[in-house]
């Protein structure tokens, strides 16, 4: 690969920088690639403050400060293409700064200003050649061990080899991973989890041992035998289960037929985290079973069971995200997710069901239905032992469509307010509001939904029965 580029495409927007500075790192990497620039990280032997300022001057764009220990600042808007981060080139010199990157084709440097000879001092420009990710250094990994992530990442992303060097040290240093700050972690994670095909990605991770350096308990998964009505073991069941969301995620017609519009509007919603629904089901999927090697069990009849696992699952996975320190609202989507993933499947042999059993789990898996229902899809069809027949994964799919409608159908009647409301209610029973109150209220919502009460007269005539035959006397 040449180590000349058309520099005009990279540095002439930076024309307004005073210091000495370099074009270093992804960005660079993807132009002598020839893929499209997001992004352009800068280092600058100037003040990174006053360099994005006058950046910003010229391009009418805006600037602030990502980070006050390392001194980085953005600039992104106007006139700019792409966002610019600009930082001070750490230790003494460019070859300094170059000598800590992680790997050879992130540690090549083009001069702002220059002809457009790339500065190359770590074979990176051979390496991308040859497509072949390497370390910059031995200790590159166990310095930094996100850089596991990232190495798997952008082997990913690149469809780049990993250079057996580079892979043996992955391994050193994945264990690490249980000690970094987990936002750094999270946030490289993320965009594994986000790739256009994560299941690669994350299987990727775990060639090198960051999956369970990350997330020890899939580790555990691995190599756990499951019933004959699965054919692979716990881990690779999960894998197969984020291939499934992700394919059901880009079709959803094929299960979902006339309703899929619903389910690929509520997948492409924006949830947390500027992550969508779709992307968050995600890490439900990748952790929905991370509590099945700790609950396996084997009954007298040779039966294998892992009774418990949705709800230790659950506790497992909120314990993770806060480690990550993710928002409430993500680490909420994903432990009910987690909690609930079996109830779709379990009322599968308690067919035909009626609008108040679609409601009571619709109720139940509020306000995510959607998910919970693609979950449980791919749950089922990523469970195909030699003791799975094709009309048990059918029934499954069938009654996954028929919730689906009846959540159709009732979110269409919302809001179902009761005729008569709790405080009346209350009055009218000549008892003090407390927990009997709400389940009264449910059971006027279920009546009116199979349209046995429909207005104050009926609502009356209901409750008095209800506190007859559920409340005591008194």
């Amino acid at each position: 690969m040449s180590g000349r580029l058309d520099a005009g495409l990279l540095t002439a927007p930076l024309a307004a920088l005073q210091a000495p500075a370099w074009v270093v790192g992804g960005g660079l990497r993807d132009a002598l690639l020839g893929r499209p620039v997001a992004d352009l990280d800068v280092i600058t032997q100037g003040d990174p403050a006053a360099e994005a300022a006058a950046l910003a001057r010229e391009h009418g764009a805006s600037r602030f400060a990502l980070s006050r220990e390392f001194g980085a600042w953005r600039v992104s808007g106007g006139s700019l293409e792409c966002q610019v981060d600009i930082m001070p080139v750490l230790g003494e010199g460019l070859d300094d700064d170059l000598s800590r990157r992680d790997f050879t084709i992130n540690a090549l440097a083009l001069p702002v200003g220059g002809d457009g000879t790339v500065i190359d001092r770590h074979g990176g420009l051979a390496d991308l050649a040859a497509g072949r990710l390497a370390l910059v250094s031995p200790t590159a990994l166990t310095d930094d061990p996100v850089r596991v992530l990232r190495l798997a990442r952008i082997a990913d992303a690149l469809d780049f080899v990993i250079d057996p060097a580079a892979a043996a040290a992955a391994q050193q240093a994945a264990p690490r991973l249980a000690d970094v700050p987990g936002e750094r972690a999270m946030e490289e994670f993320t965009r594994i989890i986000t790739a256009p095909d994560p299941g690669r990605a994350v299987r990727a991770l775990d060639s090198l041992g960051g999956l369970g350096g990350l997330i020890p308990q899939l580790d555990d998964c691995r190599g756990v035998d499951q019933s004959e009505y699965h054919h692979l073991d716990v881990l690779g069941h999960t894998l197969e289960v984020l291939d499934t969301v992700v394919a059901i995620e880009r079709d959803p017609e094929e299960v979902f037929r006339s309703d899929a519009p619903v389910v690929a509007a509520s997948l492409s919603a924006p949830l947390a985290d500027d992550l969508t629904r779709g992307e968050a089901l995600r890490f439900t999927a990748l952790l929905h079973d991370m509590a099945k090697a700790e609950t396996r069990g084997v009954m007298d009849s040779g039966r294998i069971t892992f009774i418990g696992h949705d709800r230790r699952g659950a506790d497992m996975a909120d314990a993770w995200f806060r480690r990550m320190k993710t928002s409430n609202r993500l680490r909420e989507f994903v432990v009910h997710g987690v909690r609930d993933h079996l109830v779709l499947g379990f009322m599968v042999h308690r067919q035909p069901l009626t609008l108040v059993q679609y409601d009571r789990y619709l109720r139940r898996v509020a306000p995510d239905p959607v998910e919970a229902i693609v979950l449980s899809v791919a749950d089922r069809r990523a469970t195909n032992g030699p003791r799975t027949t094709p009309i048990q994964i059918t029934r499954h799919v069938a009654l996954a469509r028929d919730m689906l409608a009846a959540h159709l159908r009732i979110s269409a009647m919302e809001p179902i307010r009761p005729p008569l409301d709790g405080a009346e209610l209350a009055a009218l029973l000549d008892r003090p509001p407390g927990p009997w109150l709400s389940d009264l209220l449910v059971a006027v919502r279920e009546e009116q939904l199979m349209g046995r009460v429909h207005d104050a007269c009926s609502a009356e005539a209901f409750a008095r029965a209800w506190a007859g035959d559920a409340l005591p006397s008194g």
